[in-house]
């Protein structure tokens, strides 16, 4: 006999009933058929996982540790099935550091306002997809490449790339800088969800470039004054930090801000979030000139 959820259920509902017959009636059941039910648990098991007397039942050793990991399987799957029940009553975007940077705010209230019955959730992860190909979102902002051949994608505006580097650093005291400067320093950069690489510059001409594995790693090293990073103009607006400063590359390309999805299985929100997106990106202080 396989392990079923009802077998998990009769055990907990023992458990915190107290008896068989009060477990009987919180499951809707016969007592003869708790008793089968625990009793083929056990036999699953090969172990014995209550002690009962006349007056009360508690778990053995075994049920204990068994009875915490029923809990959580029984939370995990009704977790699935409420996920399943209620997937389009939720939509959850993906973002790897910086969700729509200056629109992040207003993109929450407006989605409020014009789709009440539908949440939205952000979800950081810092993967190429934001969490997208991990199942962990519906929809992600995504700037770095990605897989073309699995996702759909619209791009939904465009930033400008800014250096950030600490606050008593001699650039800090610039007003802008050129894509050329940054040579002669330390760059550091995220391989797997940046979006700054070597193709920046002419061959002879690139940094030396450090990988970092997150954005606090990449702000935390930037800090102390040893190398400096290209991020987009998002990056400022989301994470402004004691000792870090940011200064905007003016000859640097614009970096398209995209919005992803699984190809074959879209969200229903999905051409409501591009259209929003879309217009708080071309509404925004450079919107008109990004494109």
């Amino acid at each position: 006999m396989d392990l079923e959820l009802r077998h998990l259920r009769c055990l907990i509902a023992i458990v915190d009933t107290g008896s068989f017959s009060d477990a009987a009636l919180e499951l809707g059941v016969s007592q003869a058929a708790v008793s089968r039910t625990l009793a083929a648990f056990e036999g699953i098991l090969g172990a014995r996982l209550l002690h009962r007397t006349s007056r009360n039942v508690t778990p053995t050793t075994a049920g204990v540790q068994v009875l915490a990991r029923a809990r959580h399987l029984l939370a995990e799957a009704d977790n699935l099935v409420s996920e399943a029940t209620t997937g389009h009553t939720r939509l959850r975007v993906g973002h790897a550091w910086s969700a729509v940077g200056r629109h992040t705010a207003e993109f929450q209230r407006r989605w409020a306002d014009l789709y009440p019955d539908v949440a939205l959730h952000l979800i950081r992860t810092n993967t190429p997809t934001g969490g997208l190909a991990e199942g962990l979102c519906d929809l992600a902002v995504v700037r770095a490449a990605f897989d073309g051949k699995r996702f759909d994608s619209a791009v939904v505006g465009h930033e400008r790339r800014h250096c950030a580097m600490a606050s008593d650093d001699p650039w800090a005291r610039r007003r802008s800088l050129r894509l050329a400067e940054l040579s002669e320093r330390l760059l550091l950069f995220d391989r797997r969800t940046g979006t700054t690489t070597a193709e920046l510059w002419s061959e002879g001409e690139r940094p030396v470039m450090e990988h970092v594995n997150d954005i606090d790693d990449w702000l935390a090293e930037i800090a102390t004054g040893r190398a400096v990073g290209i991020t987009p103009e998002s990056t400022a607006t989301q994470y402004r930090r004691d000792g870090i400063v940011f200064r905007p590359l003016r000859d640097a390309p614009l970096i398209p801000v995209r919005l992803v999805w699984r190809r074959h299985d879209p969200h229903p929100a999905t051409h409501a979030a591009v259209a929003l997106l879309s217009e708080l990106y071309r509404k925004g202080p450079h919107g008109a000139k990004g494109r």
